[in-house]
């Protein structure tokens, strides 16, 4: 029996704008039928609890991302928390996050939200320039992602995020400092600050191809992300996850939760979620025991919505990992935390301990001085945190080669 927090992520998809940076699965409607895509939420729900993965399980978490969840009804996220607590149970302290856009329209509805059962919110402010807001196509101004916070804070909000994004185009280390010292100024909990990436298939990458943008080097981006974590940790946060920034005892537990490889549902448009198989699962539907299956829905809300109701399901997508990459996997997320790899949850959770299995990346990367490796965890120094994607990518290089001898030997 998996002992492990399970987590809820919602997915609502809807923008009132694309924002050209934007790779997530949002779609501008002018008016979304927010009936029919609440009940088919609901009835995609009740199916997930039914899977022998989830059934039986408590919710220790409930996150609605987007798009702009806090475009639905506040009734529509009343009624999904009351049938999440009817189907699975809510934990008595479970962290339920709704993300936000800075905006009159969005910001009246905090208080009612707030009232559903929502206790943290994330609100995608992303810069404090409205310089730099304009070239986003934010819909917002720094005014009102300050009016914004205000108001979370008037509707009973003790838990608010803050998104910022640094190294756009032509930004200075002090433009981003200023937005980053506003940002501190408003003491909110957390403070979640990435990198721009030109991500492909947006409108930003196609600008990009026609006309290269002036972005920031390797050392440069480098030197945003070094003094952003020296900032916050003057001014009283604790960098728990290479972006992400929070004051204690507030880290962002759904998030935290795909780090330490924690099961998850996805409901929604777009939605993914994954599973731990057991030996139990993996007799039920012919997987290899210890690895993990995942699944991604239909992106489109209107193809949604009909495959629901046909069947119940919308799953575009389906993977089972064997073990040996879900490790692997595991392994690349869990160095993504401070405190990295748990040796003990790893050997619990796999059956062997995460030193010897990618021992040979493991040992170079400590070699070079990026790499800890304690009894109790193996982490990402603080020279080894910009880093962090080519270690991972150490590690599946260590299976492609652990494959590619076994096949060779057989």
């Amino acid at each position: 029996m998996t002992t492990s927090p399970l987590h809820l992520y919602v997915h609502v998809p809807f923008c009132v704008h694309k924002c050209p940076y934007c790779d997530f699965n949002s779609h501008v409607r002018e008016a979304p039928d927010w009936d029919a895509y609440g009940q088919a939420l609901k009835t995609e729900l009740e199916g997930w609890s039914r899977h022998p993965a989830f059934a039986g399980r408590r919710l220790s978490t409930v996150f609605f991302g987007g798009g702009t969840p806090s475009l639905a009804p506040p009734s529509l996220i009343s009624e999904l928390l009351e049938a999440a607590d009817r189907l699975f149970g809510l934990e008595a302290d479970a962290e339920i996050t709704m993300e936000a856009n800075p905006g009159a329209s969005e910001a009246a509805r905090f208080a009612h939200c707030r009232a559903a059962g929502v206790n943290r919110l994330s609100l995608g402010v992303q810069s404090f320039s409205d310089a730099e807001l304009a070239w986003l196509e934010r819909v917002h101004d720094a005014r009102q992602a300050e009016d914004a916070y205000a108001q979370a804070r008037a509707a009973g909000f003790a838990n608010v995020n803050l998104d910022l994004i640094y190294g756009l185009p032509g930004q200075t280390m002090g433009d981003w400092l200023e937005s980053l010292e506003r940002a501190i100024a408003l003491a909110p909990e957390h403070l979640s600050c990435y990198q721009l990436t030109v991500e492909p298939h947006t409108q930003l990458a196609v600008r990009h191809h026609r006309r290269p943008l002036p972005l920031p080097d390797d050392e440069t981006a480098l030197a945003f992300l070094h003094r952003t974590r020296e900032r916050l940790r003057e001014a009283g946060f604790v960098a728990y996850e290479i972006s992400n920034h929070a004051r204690p005892g507030h880290h962002c537990r759904h998030n935290d939760g795909y780090w330490r490889y924690h099961d998850y549902i996805g409901i929604g448009a777009g939605a993914a979620g994954k599973w731990d198989v057991t030996a139990t699962l993996a007799a039920k539907d012919n997987a290899e025991c210890g690895g993990a299956a995942r699944y991604a829905n239909l992106r489109s809300p209107e193809g949604y919505v009909a495959a629901i109701r046909q069947s119940g399901r919308a799953v575009l997508a389906r993977e089972t990992l064997d073990a040996s990459t879900a490790m692997a996997e595991a392994a690349w997320l869990g160095l993504r935390r401070a405190d990295g790899i748990s040796r003990a949850a790893f050997r619990q959770r796999f059956g062997v301990d995460p030193a010897a299995r990618f021992r040979d990346p493991f040992e170079n990367w400590r070699a070079r001085g990026c790499l800890s490796i304690s009894r109790e965890a193996i982490a990402l120094t603080p020279s080894g945190v910009g880093l962090a994607d080519a270690v991972a990518a150490s590690l599946f290089q260590s299976l492609d080669e652990a494959n590619e001898a076994e096949s060779k030997s057989s």
